[in-house]
């Protein structure tokens, strides 16, 4: 039996571009100050294109609404590209140790196609968010005794859970589906007396745009309204032109 597929996630750039629409629309006198803010802050808070999508149905595509340009074929995939070019490389790690201390893996390396990981009496990380990744299909083993692993994944991404906690934990509330191109990774393993966490976090450097974006925002809605309301005191001090006989009204 085939279910629906998930609506498909929006992205920052996404978001952005539909901002820009909006913001040469109030521009053409196409929107009205309250629409413009009104549509504004739901771009920005939109999580899906099903939610972006009604926000410009009735206004034109301009220019700035264009896709991206492609990455030249030199350039490396980062966590800014698709999930299409995120996937496929070689792997940079495999395994992660940690005996009464803590390791760590994070930032642009290459997830593998199995990763494992052992703990005792220590701590570890494993954190997808700007990572590569060896294939679709990842795995990631966590084996805990009196110590714990975090494993953080990007929002939009497929995750299965089925880890073993005895007298300790194996936390399975980021189960779920993701994205249709998204990899898919599945968190197994044992926790004895120790703790296994998965939790689905967005990049920092994501949270930090939007905010900048946000204040930027709030800058333009100001400049915006300090115009408009200068453009209305002009009009009231120059008072009323000639009628047609040339004689101030």
């Amino acid at each position: 039996m085939t279910g629906e597929l998930p609506p498909m996630r929006a992205s920052d750039a996404e978001r952005e571009r539909v901002a820009e629409a909006l913001r040469e629309a109030v521009a053409e006198g196409r929107l009205t100050m309250e629409e413009f803010e009104e549509r504004l802050e739901l771009a920005y808070t939109a999580r899906t294109h099903a939610d972006l999508e009604p926000l410009v149905r009735d206004l034109p595509v301009p220019a700035s609404m264009a896709s991206p340009a492609p990455r030249p074929a030199h350039e490396p995939a980062g966590a800014d590209a698709s999930w299409p070019e995120r996937i496929g490389g070689p792997a940079t790690s495999r395994w992660g140790l940690a005996v009464m201390g803590g390791f760590q893996r994070a930032g642009r390396w290459v997830m593998p196609r199995a990763f494992t990981s052992v703990v005792v009496m220590g701590g570890g990380e494993i954190d997808l968010r700007d990572a590569r990744f060896e294939e679709r299909d990842v795995v990631v083993r966590c084996f805990a005794l009196m110590g714990g692993i975090s494993v953080i994944v990007p929002p939009d991404v497929e995750v299965h859970v089925n880890g073993v906690g005895i007298m300790g934990g194996f936390d399975q509330a980021a189960t779920g589906d993701g994205a249709p191109e998204a990899p898919r990774v599945t968190v197994t393993g044992l926790a004895i007396w120790g703790a296994v966490g998965v939790e689905r976090k967005r990049r920092k450097a994501d949270i930090q745009r939007e905010k900048q974006a946000r204040r930027q925002e709030k800058a333009e809605l100001k400049r915006l309204r300090k115009e408009r309301e200068l453009d209305g005191s002009k009009r009231e001090l120059d008072g009323p032109g000639p009628d047609a006989s040339g004689a101030a009204r």
